[in-house]
C-alpha cells in the first residue's frame, strides 16, 4: 500500500480519514467518484500517453485528472483493496451501437466486490452515464435517475442493459478473474486508433443523483428527469471554465499553448459536426 497516494485519492473524493470497509463506505465512495472524477478523454486529445497499471491510474486521479474505464475502475479497485474490500477485476465489453460485437470483448474493465452480504456487488464508475450506486449482482431492473437499467444473467456471465436514451446500448462481463494484461490490447486500440470514438471525439462526463452532464466536442448535454437540454460552447474561455467548474478538470499543468491547440481541435471537430448534421 502507498499510504500517501491512498490519502491523496481519498482527499479528492472528500475523505479526511480512512473509512472502514463497509457497504455504506462502498456506496459513498462510488457516488463520490462519479460526482467528483470525470469520465474523460481530454488527455488523449492533449497527446498524452497513459498506462493502465493500477498505481499509475491512482496517480492520474489523485493529481486531479480523470480517465476512461481502465483508469477509473482500475484506480477505484486499488483504493478499495487498500481499504480492505474483497475486490475482483472482470473483463467486460461495451456496445455503443447494434453493430458492435457482443460479449466480454475486453474494451471495458468491471469490478465486483465480495464479502458484503450474500450477494457480490457490481461496482462500475467507468460507464460515463451509467451507475450512480453500486448494485447487487442479481437479476433486477432499477433506476438511477434519469435512466432505467437492467441487470441479468447472460451467456457471457452478466448483461447490463442501458436505458435507450443513454450513450450506449449495454455491457457484458464475464465471471472469471481478470488482470491488467487482459486489457492492454484494448487500451492501445481505444487510445490510439483513428477508428476509436475516444480518439475521434473529445469527451467529458459526470453524473450525480439527479442528472448526467456530458460534453462532446463543443456540445454540452444535461439530462435529468425532465429531459435533455443541449447547448453549444462558443468561446475558449467558456470551454475551459466548463471543464474546471462542471467536470472538476482544471488542468493546471496544461500550458496556454496546449490549451490553444485543444480548443482548435474541438473547434475543427465542431465545424465538421455541424456540416455533417446539415
Amino acid at each position: 500500500m502507498n499510504e500517501p497516494l491512498r490519502d491523496a485519492y481519498l482527499s479528492r473524493l472528500g475523505w479526511r480519514s480512512v473509512p472502514p470497509p463497509t457497504l455504506d463506505t462502498l456506496i459513498a465512495l462510488h457516488r463520490a467518484q462519479v460526482e467528483r472524477v470525470p469520465y474523460e478523454t481530454v488527455w488523449i486529445a492533449l497527446g498524452e500517453t497513459r498506462t493502465i497499471e493500477p498505481l499509475d491510474s491512482v496517480r492520474y486521479l489523485a493529481r486531479g485528472r480523470g480517465g476512461y474505464c481502465y483508469h477509473l475502475n482500475g484506480a477505484l479497485g486499488t483504493l478499495l483493496d487498500w481499504l480492505g474490500f474483497d475486490v475482483h477485476w472482470r473483463v467486460g465489453g461495451v456496445q455503443g451501437s447494434a453493430e458492435d460485437e457482443r460479449g466480454a470483448t475486453g474494451n471495458h474493465l468491471v469490478l465486483e466486490v465480495h464479502g458484503l452480504g450474500d450477494t457480490p456487488w457490481l461496482v462500475d464508475t467507468g460507464l460515463g452515464d451509467g451507475l450512480y450506486d453500486p448494485v447487487p449482482l442479481a437479476e433486477s431492473a432499477f433506476t438511477h435517475t434519469p435512466y432505467d437499467f437492467a441487470l441479468r444473467p447472460s451467456e457471457t456471465g452478466w448483461r447490463f442493459d442501458h436505458d435507450p436514451r443513454g450513450s450506449f446500448l449495454g455491457m457484458d462481463f464475464a465471471p472469471a478473474q481478470a488482470a491488467v494484461e487482459d486489457f492492454t490490447a484494448g487500451h492501445e486500440r481505444l487510445s490510439t486508433s483513428a477508428e476509436s470514438g475516444f480518439v475521434r471525439v473529445v469527451t467529458a462526463a459526470r453524473r450525480d443523483a439527479d442528472s448526467v452532464t456530458e460534453l462532446r466536442g463543443r456540445v454540452l448535454a444535461v439530462t435529468d428527469k425532465s429531459g435533455r437540454e443541449k447547448s453549444e460552447i462558443d468561446t475558449r474561455a467558456d470551454y475551459f471554465d466548463l471543464l474546471a467548474d462542471t467536470f472538476r478538470l482544471p488542468l493546471p499543468d496544461i500550458t496556454a499553448e496546449r490549451r490553444a491547440a485543444l480548443w482548435e481541435r474541438v473547434s475543427v471537430d465542431h465545424e465538421q459536426y455541424l456540416a455533417a448534421r446539415a
